[in-house]
Parts: structure tokens; sequence; C-alpha cells
């Protein structure tokens, strides 16, 4: 009888040590993606398949709803709706029965209502994930930065992890960096660099004509218009709504129908973004933003990089023609911001202020030598601010030429990332770096009343 009964308590820790053993992990996330006024979805991934639920409510501790997929699956993806707009969730993840997250530091913000006013705060990576002692100080200047306010989002401008964006460099470079703060509270709205099309398992031509990089496996993009804007059914670009700022989101590298790039104006990206600024030219403000930039004499040159030219002589007049407010882009490992420019098309040398630059001063409103903000005619529309912000984990050799003639200010040797503020009619930038220091900023104002924050 002893031996049977030491059989059983035997088999009955073996049981247990092998149910144990089996209880999924968190490898990845939470992370929030596609977020809009009503809804958001929520990833995560695990090490085994399993159910998966979210609770979440607007009380910390205190869930209200449940949602559950009965679906055993190691890629969680869970939509909640009927949220309500500018509204604060707190929530918990995990199985139908075990909670692998949910701390009350898990929380997101619902979107504004589009069109809506507000003070609204969208964080800017470019270049971010490559996993250099600088990607954390940045990343920690600016959380420092923003203290006890929050984003209302973050965008990427590619080249998401280094150096082919396979799914397991995006684990190690962006998702396990990001993941204690940012990604968890704050959606996030990405796009493509060339990095993010370096797929070992196939060509670089084909990974730019079919989108199958871990790049559009991590992400979720909000291709149908449920964010705002035109849908694109296409999650390569899309558009989205913050309040009263309309934002696209393009690919600079990838190919549309084996044959258009973005400055390739009759493929079917160029024709989409024609439609968006058509559709959405009553907000009061616009920004466009993806990897190459326009111009740079930062770690590429704008004048020889035959993507980068393209997209200055034939793409930009299609922005500057709808009245688009702010550019930005990454790619060149500095940072480097123009004034309102408008109807610059060719080489630097081409470059001429008196018919280029729409601006006077320095686009600082701080009193300072020589500040005024930058003033945007409502009615011309003319004038458009270019950043190139790709410094957000290195900075590299610039280019003999560096800075570029169009530019105001340019920076080859601190990392940082950008902080987009926007209330009613005004507009600021911010370039928060390694060290804590604001080096540059600059703000733009319509020509209407101004808001005071």
């Amino acid at each position: 009888m002893r031996k049977v009964y030491i059989l059983l308590l035997l088999l009955s820790l073996l049981c247990s040590a092998r149910s144990t053993a089996q209880k999924a992990q968190l490898l990845r996330g939470p992370y929030l993606q596609s977020a809009t006024p009503n809804s958001i979805l929520i990833r995560w991934r695990t090490d085994a398949a399993t159910r998966s639920r979210v609770s979440y409510g607007t009380v910390a501790g205190h869930p209200e709803k449940t949602i559950s997929d009965v679906a055993l699956v190691t890629e969680h993806i869970v939509k909640l709706e009927g949220l309500q707009p500018g509204t604060r969730y707190y929530y918990s993840i995990g199985g139908l029965k075990d909670t692998l997250q949910g701390a009350g530091d898990n929380y997101f913000t619902t979107l504004p209502l589009p069109g809506s006013t507000g003070y609204y705060r969208i964080g800017v990576f470019g270049d971010c994930g490559d996993l250099t002692i600088h990607q954390r100080q940045v990343r920690d200047a600016f959380r420092g930065y923003l203290g006890t306010t929050d984003l209302t989002a973050w965008i990427l401008l590619g080249d998401n992890a280094y150096n082919d964006g396979t799914d397991a460099e995006y684990q190690a470079k962006f998702f396990n960096v990001y993941k204690d703060d940012l990604l968890k509270k704050y959606p996030v709205f990405p796009a493509p660099g060339n990095h993010d099309y370096h797929d070992t398992d196939f060509s670089a031509a084909y990974a730019q004509n079919h989108h199958t990089t871990a790049y559009y496996q991590n992400f979720s993009m909000p291709v149908s218009g449920e964010s705002g804007g035109v849908p694109s059914h296409n999650p390569a670009f899309y558009a989205f709504d913050i309040g009263n700022v309309h934002f696209l989101s393009l690919d600079s590298y990838g190919k549309e129908e084996n044959r258009y790039y973005l400055y390739d104006t009759s493929g079917p990206q160029v024709q989409w973004v024609k439609k968006d600024l058509a559709a959405n030219r009553n907000k009061d403000w616009v920004v466009v933003y993806w990897h190459h930039p326009p111009y740079s004499m930062g770690t590429h040159n704008s004048d020889t990089d035959g993507n980068m030219r393209r997209i200055r002589e034939n793409f930009i007049r299609i922005l500057e023609k709808a009245g688009v407010d702010l550019v930005i882009c990454g790619h060149s490992h500095v940072y480097e911001r123009s004034g309102l420019l408008h109807g610059h098309y060719g080489k630097e040398a081409s470059f001429d202020a008196s018919k280029h630059s729409f601006s006077q001063g320095s686009g600082k409103d701080d009193g300072t030598a020589n500040s005024a903000p930058y003033i945007r005619n409502e009615h011309t529309k003319k004038g458009t601010v270019y950043v190139v912000s790709g410094s957000s984990s290195s900075v590299g050799q610039p280019e003999a030429a560096f800075p570029h003639d169009a530019m105001y200010y340019s920076n080859a040797t601190v990392t940082g990332a950008g902080l987009l503020e926007v209330q009613g009619n005004r507009l600021d930038f911010k370039w928060i770096c390694e060290d804590g220091v604001v080096r540059d900023h600059f703000t733009i104002m319509k020509n209407r009343l101004q808001v005071t924050k």
C-alpha cells in the first residue's frame, strides 16, 4: 500500500511539473496597434500556443470587461471595441486561466475624435533598432523629458531592426528595448525602411515586391481607414488621424505591382496619396513620414542616391501642392531640418533661399536672437518643413558637403529622437538628445489666433 501511495505521489508531482513547464511564457509585448477613438489592437507573443484573454477597465485593478479568443496561438492579437474617445483604460493580458502581465502601468488612452483640438504628443524614432548604448540612452532621455505627461502615440521612420530586419533582430533590438514603457502604453504607427526589407530567406528584390518580411508580420496597420483617412488596403502605406492632425505613413523602398516605387507618381501608392490628401484638406495639420529623405548630406547623399533624388524630383511637389505642413524621414544617421521650403527639386547647388525658402528667422518661438515661429498662410498653403531624424540609435560620418544648404540646423555628432507637440493652430517639434538636451526645436503657426499652452 505504501508503494502505491509513493507511486501516486510521484505521478502527481510529475504531472504538476509538466503542467508548470507547459505554462506559456510571455516572449513579446504587449504592444498597441491600429488605435482609433473607439478601438485598439493589443498584441503579444508566447512561447507556447495558448488561448487569449484581455481584461480592461477605466480603473486600475478593477476590470469591467473581458475579451477572449479560444484559438490556440502564439501570436496573440485581440481587438478591443466600443471604447470611449480620449479615455485611459487599464488592461491585463494572458490565457483563459492565467495572467501574463497586468500591473498598474499597463494602460493605454484611446485617440481623440478626428478633427478635435487638444494637446497631442507624438514621439518620432528613426533608425532606432541598432542595439547600441545610445539607443537606450535616447530612450531614457526621451522618457525622462516626458515626465508625468504621456504620449498620444509614436511613429517609426524605418530601419527599425538592424541589420536585416529579421524576427530575431526585431525581438532583441526593438521589442526588448521598448517593452517596459513605450510599447505597452502608447500605440505605434510604423513605416518601413530598406533594412526592414533585408530578409535572409529571400532576395531583396523578392521582399520588395511581396512585402513578406518580419516587419509586415510584426505590425498591424490600419489599412481599412479605421484610424482615419482613405483606406489603402495595403500595409505598406496608410493614414490615420490624431485629433486635428492627419498623418500618412509611406513606403519609400518597397515596390507595388512589381514595378512602382514611391517616386513613380503613376503607381498605386502615389495615386492613393493624392486621393487621401484631397479628401483631408479640411484637417488643420498634415504630417507625412517615410524613410528616404529628399534632402540630406548626412550618411546618405540626396544628390547621388537615386532613390532620394527621384523622390525629391518627382514626389514631394505633390505634397507641397496639397499643402503638407511637415515631412519627417530617417535613413541618414544624423539630424537635419529645414525652414519652410517650397519648389526646390534639384540638387543642393541649385538651392536658392530667396526662391525656395518661405521663412524668416530660426523657427524658434523662445525669445532668443532671430527667433520667430514659422507662419504658414492657410490660403496659399506654401512652405513645408523637412526633418531628417535618423539618429535614434547611432550617428555616422556625414558627407563632405554636410550640412545641406537647404537645412537650417544639422547635427551629426549626437543621437536623439523627435517629439511632435500639437495644440490647436500651433505645432512644435523638439529634438531630444541622448543626454536630455533639446538641441533643436521649431514652431509652426497657422495664421489664426495663437493657442497658449
